[in-house]
């Protein structure tokens, strides 16, 4: 095919050189300016020709390269937009060029060419727009029209609606969301704004290794979203240039599309609460989701370290939870059984402290 297209651009370029050659002769009939005078149009025709069929020749690859990159990058926006949007969008764009067809026909007809070729196309400019941006805006009214509207229903007479969830730089990069959103829990459509996939971009370019890694791996989970999840994802191009920080323009976002917020961003959060913007708090999530513990409960764990305090030793659950075990210090590394005394709840997560049973009962 790239063969193909080299040979047609090639072509393409020696007829343009042959039109250029003979428009070049016809300005210049009156002159010799060759030493052969009777051959001066075969060879203005021959080094036009040679000269731009291999100027597009030399050229081809590059324009071939930019322009299936530019059909690609058509394809990925047209991937983006909703079907509905679509088809409304088509219909107002037939009903402009109808409109403006009707109403530039008589103008088409006037004795004053420029003028009248200027109006034209901006009668078809403003139509075209002015069509498909009012199908796209009332496209819920414009779809009772066509008998394949449909929509997902829970139950007869009630439309199912989901509430799109934004997600943000720190969410992306935690990874858990992927996991989250495999259970079916969270439905979509999910937001991706654009100065947050920026942001991950640079995060990904970044000198420090540990950075590059993190950045890295946030592309790599919403590559997994879009690629292994039957999950509705959407890329939000508005970037709010007026404000430089990116959680501000997370919640003005929010606030815009009437979204819900994911994150595991403590701060965010609060600044959240304050403006009114709902947020989803992954980490909320998994402290909510952890097996609840209570005072009186027995449980065999290991003793992996000491404390901070005398005679302390620290073990965890399979959550990641953290037992303090008062007196645990000389069982560091077995396995025994404890008896739970408190539950702490902090913002960091839960913590549990506990005694050891009697020496009988340790495991090993």
């Amino acid at each position: 095919m790239r063969r193909m297209l080299r040979i047609l651009l090639t072509l393409t370029g020696l007829a343009a050189g042959i039109g250029i050659a003979l428009l070049i002769n016809q300005g210049l009939e009156h002159f010799n300016i060759l030493f052969a005078p009777d051959y001066q149009e075969i060879i203005l025709i021959i080094i036009c020709g040679f000269a731009f069929g291999l100027l597009f020749f030399l050229l081809s690859s590059g324009i071939i390269k930019h322009t299936l990159a530019f059909l690609s990058w058509v394809e990925n926006k047209f991937i983006e937009i909703p079907m509905p949007d679509i088809v409304s969008g088509s219909v107002g764009l037939i009903v402009g060029l109808i409109i403006a067809f009707l109403i530039s026909d008589p103008i088409s007809r006037m004795k004053i060419p420029w003028i009248s070729l200027i109006l034209t196309i901006a009668i078809y400019v403003f139509s075209v727009y002015l069509g498909v941006s009012i199908a796209t805006k009332r496209r819920d009214e414009l779809s009772g029209f066509f008998p394949f509207r449909k929509f997902a229903k829970d139950k007869p007479g009630k439309e199912r609606t989901s509430v799109p969830k934004v997600l943000d730089t720190s969410v992306i990069i935690d990874g858990r969301i992927f996991d989250i959103c495999k259970t079916g829990f969270v439905e979509g459509p999910l937001i991706i704004p654009s100065f947050v996939l920026e942001e991950l971009r640079h995060i990904a370019d970044s000198s420090d290794a540990l950075k590059r890694n993190r950045g890295r791996r946030g592309l790599d989970i919403l590559n997994r979203i879009q690629k292994e999840l039957e999950i509705e994802v959407r890329i939000h191009e508005e970037d709010f240039a007026d404000t430089a920080e990116v959680d501000t323009k997370l919640l003005k976002l929010g606030q815009l599309l009437n979204a819900k917020v994911l994150t595991n961003d403590y701060n965010l959060n609060k600044v959240a609460e304050f403006q009114g913007v709902t947020v989803l708090n992954i980490n909320e999530l998994a402290n909510a989701v952890k097996p609840v513990v209570l005072p009186g409960e027995e449980m065999v764990v290991q003793v992996i370290k000491d404390g901070k305090e005398m005679g302390q030793g620290i073990a965890y659950l399979d959550d990641g939870t953290m037992i303090v075990v008062d007196g645990g210090k000389k069982h560091v590394g077995e396995t025994i059984g404890v008896m739970v005394t408190s539950v702490l709840q902090t913002a960091a997560g839960r913590m549990i402290f506990a005694k050891p049973k009697s020496a009988d009962q340790i495991v090993s």
